[in-house]
């Protein structure tokens, strides 16, 4: 019996020295509150990487905002003056050469959104006519027509500094080319009887902003009429400043 309670009281020694050396041990949850320490810097080390890229988004923000302001401000006007001059390459008569014909041109646009508008525009246009050797002394007469033209204008391309746009017009074109034959009309010179008849203008509007309201435009075209009842093709271009007023 005395032997027994000797041996419990040396297996409790032992129990407690084994208890001390497992509580010093590297391996022991002694080790824990620093592994507890570390584990916060993940985050802060992936919140530094995330830092940069958020300033940098934030600033590309920002400038998109900027731009898309800076369309609006351009483009949101109700409407659009355009006062300018311009050429075309036309054929007077149906044996006779082109020639060019210098032009005054003023149209007004009223836009229903950013993109869309309603062109309306006149033009006159005068030239001289190459009718070579005839009956009468007339070799080079003045003629002129005036146009008057309404349909859209749609702009496909918005920028802070410039704009690309189409328009798509139909009317009527009245001409003069009686009026420099002396009396002698139209027919013994070549050139297409005087009379109203239709017009079609298709034209690639490019414009240059110099302010929100005020920039350069250049427009190559193509026109198409119907004098002397046949298909005039003629090509050209129009240039000059455009005004925009009004808030839509």
């Amino acid at each position: 019996m005395f032997s027994f309670r000797r041996f419990l009281v040396v297996m409790a020694v032992i129990s407690l020295v084994s208890f001390g050396a497992l509580a010093q041990s590297p391996d022991s949850s002694s080790s824990t509150p620093a592994q507890d320490q570390a584990q916060p810097q993940a985050p802060a080390a992936a919140a530094n990487q995330q830092g940069p890229v958020t300033v940098q988004a934030r600033i590309k923000a920002r400038r998109e905002a900027r731009r898309a302001q800076a369309i609006h401000d351009t483009y949101a006007h109700l409407y659009e003056v355009f006062v300018g001059a311009g050429y075309q390459r036309f054929t007077p008569g149906p044996t006779l050469q082109r020639t060019t014909m210098y032009s005054w041109d003023v149209a007004v646009t009223r836009y229903w959104s950013e993109k869309l508008g309603l062109t309306f525009e006149g033009r006159g246009n005068y030239g001289t006519a190459f009718v070579g050797l005839n009956s009468t002394s007339l070799t080079r007469p003045a003629i002129s027509h005036y146009d008057v033209l309404v349909g859209p204008t749609y702009r496909f391309k918005m920028r802070p500094r410039y704009s690309i746009a189409g328009s798509v017009k139909g009317g009527v074109a009245m001409s003069n080319f009686a009026a420099d034959t002396n009396g002698f009309g139209t027919k013994v010179l070549g050139l297409y009887p005087d009379g109203t008849t239709y017009a079609l203008n298709a034209s690639l509007i490019g414009e240059v902003n110099i302010t929100p309201s005020l920039s350069l435009r250049l427009a190559p075209e193509y026109m198409a009429t119907g004098f002397g009842s046949t298909l005039q093709n003629d090509f050209g271009a129009t240039y000059g400043f455009v005004y925009r007023f009004g808030r839509q």
